[in-house]
Parts: structure tokens; sequence; C-alpha cells
């Protein structure tokens, strides 16, 4: 299969080859083929959520677990209601407050969501996008498109297009370019299916936003563990994500000991021939010894880190790099979203010291 390639920045939507572009991608969407598309989160892998063999196509082109559900998008409000049983009035404060954006709602689902877009789960994951491109692809597209990240299943997720093509050449129909995201992690899911609103994956929407919503909002305890047995209730609960092909391990402590531990294991990995890169902070970053010494961002403003994890991951892979050494990150706020991408990239391996 030979992929098309088109570039379609925000700022150029409404220009004839731009809407020209979407409606050929839409045209694949409604036959039953897969396009990649720009969001302000990271790029997702769409299809058609309402035909079941163009959703068995995704989990097919990223090599993704069948029981792993997907999120349906939508471009307008008034669509989350053909595909939802019951809609709780938790769902209409959320999306007045943080719609369009990168909040996932988990709802019961209705009967023209088919089993193999939501993993065989009776609910479906819904959002819907801020990212203009993505909107209109949506809505260009007949209105619900199921899409994962744009990746091969437990890579780092793409925040560049071009590393959807690494992955997904030759595997779907189309991938358009909307230069790099926004946020950079995935979006946050919140369940309202069971009482009282539980976050099934942390994401730039804090529980502290929904909080100030909803009220009491609970916090799945798989988060931050790797050792659950549930089954995944949303994508990414239950399988090894994000990770690279090095080895990634997390130091957490103090900071002059971790960066005196992530130094001293840096020298013994490059003793026995192995080329090791580092993920830094503003702070850090000149302590460091490694090969590669990636600067992550600023810890006094965490969405920085955010937005550049994933494609500090991916530019590992690019140098092969061998060993992967992290400082870790405040488990509040955004940066409860960074170590859950953080740890799942690592297997769960971190070293307290």
């Amino acid at each position: 299969m030979e992929t098309r390639y088109e570039t379609i920045l925000e700022e150029d939507l409404d220009s004839q080859r731009a809407q020209a572009v979407l409606k050929d991608a839409g045209a694949i969407i409604k036959r039953g083929g897969l396009v990649a598309f720009p969001t302000e989160t990271v790029y997702g892998l769409g299809a058609d959520a309402l035909q079941e063999e163009a959703c068995r196509k995704i989990y097919e082109a990223k090599g993704r677990p069948s029981d792993n559900p997907l999120i349906v998008h939508i471009g307008k409000w008034e669509d989350i209601y053909p595909i939802t049983r019951e809609l709780p009035e938790q769902a209409k404060v959320l999306a007045d407050a943080f719609w369009p954006g990168p909040l996932t709602m988990i709802l019961k689902k209705s009967d023209l969501v088919p089993m193999r877009t939501t993993g065989g789960l009776d609910t479906v994951a819904v959002r819907m996008p801020s990212h203009k491109v993505a909107r209109d692809f949506i809505l260009q597209s007949g209105g619900y498109i199921a899409a994962p990240s744009a990746n091969r299943s437990g890579r780092p997720s793409p925040t560049l297009a071009r590393y959807v093509q690494e992955d997904m050449d030759g595997r779907i129909e189309m991938i358009i370019d909307g230069g790099q995201v926004g946020i950079g992690l995935e979006s946050t899911i919140v369940d309202l299916t069971e009482g009282n609103p539980v976050i099934l994956r942390p994401g730039y929407i804090t529980r502290e936003m929904l909080e100030e919503v909803l009220g009491n909002v609970d916090v799945d305890k798989t988060i931050l563990d790797g050792n659950s047995k549930q089954a995944p209730k949303a994508p990414g609960m239950k399988y090894r994500h994000y990770a690279p092909k090095a080895d990634l391990t997390i130091v957490a402590g103090e900071e002059d000991k971790v960066v005196a531990t992530i130094n001293a294991r840096t020298k013994e990995a490059q003793r026995e021939g192995k080329k090791v890169g580092i993920i830094s902070t503003d702070h850090t970053r000149k302590r460091y010894v490694g090969d590669s010494v990636k600067n992550a961002g600023s810890r006094e403003n965490e969405e920085t880190i955010a937005r550049e994890l994933f494609r500090i991951l991916r530019e590992f892979d690019d140098e092969n790099v061998d060993v992967i050494y992290s400082e870790s990150f405040d488990e509040n706020g955004i940066g409860q979203a960074i170590m859950n991408r953080l740890l799942k990239a690592a297997g769960h391996h971190i070293e307290y010291i």
C-alpha cells in the first residue's frame, strides 16, 4: 500500500487545497480505510468508529491487543447522543468546561457502536478534540472517528508526523501532517459510568481541574502501579506503552543524589561499550555526562516536559542509544500524567535513592 502524505496547518485550513485534501481523507474513512491526523494531544490513527472491519484494521496496523479500547472522536456535541445509552449530567458539565479539548469521557455505549471499537466493553470512550484540522476531518468523515495514537503498539506516541510515517508508512492510506502537536500527552480519561467520577488515565486536564467543576474525583489505583490484572476500561491501562527501544530506568530522590547516581550508572554503562541517553531538566542538564543529554523542560512549568517527553524518547531511538536514565517528576497535577507515561515506558522500573 502506498501512503499519501499531505500537510495541512491550522492556519491554512480554509484554503481550497486543504479542504480538497480533507474531503479525500473523509472519503478514505467512509470506505473503511485508515488516515493519521493531528490533534492537540498526539497524532491519531483514524477509522470509521461505526464500521467494525475498519476498526479491525486499526488493531492490525498498530499491532494492538484486541481488548484495548479505542476512543471515539466527535466533531460536535450533538453527535454524542446516538453513540451513548445514557448521558449523565456530569458529562454535560465536563463538556461545558473542557470540550473541545484533551478530555475523554467513558460512558455507557449504544448499540450503534460495535464491540470491536470498545474492546468488547459495554462502555464507549468519547472525546472532542480542539485541533481545528482534526475536527474538520472528523466532520468530513461522517462524524465518528475511532483513533488511538498513530504509532506501532507499545512505542512512544508520535508528536510529529515524521514519526507517524516511520511507524505507519505502507500500512495506511494517508497521513495528514499538521506540524508539532501542542500538548504532547494523550487526553485525560475519566470514567462516568460507576457513580463517582474516576480518572483512568491522567493528562493535561488534571484531577484538580476536574474537581473544580465536579467536586470529588477519584484516581484509579493502577495509574502509577504496574501490577494490575484488571481488564482495561481505557486505552493504555493494561499494557506496556510508550517504550523506546533502549532500556529506560527512572531514578527518584533528592536532586544531588539523583544526578550522582545517574552519572555513576552512565559511566558504568559506557565502560561496557553502551551509549547512554539521559532525560534532564533546565536546572540539571549541564550536570550530566551522558552521550546524549536531553532537556525535557522546566520543573516550574511541567507542561513543557509533557510536550517534549515523547519526542525525546523517539530521538533516543533515532540515535540508537542502548540505555536511558530519567529523573522522576512530581506526581501531582500534570506531573502525574508525565510519571504515568514514563513508568509505562520504563516497564515500571524505578529506583528510589
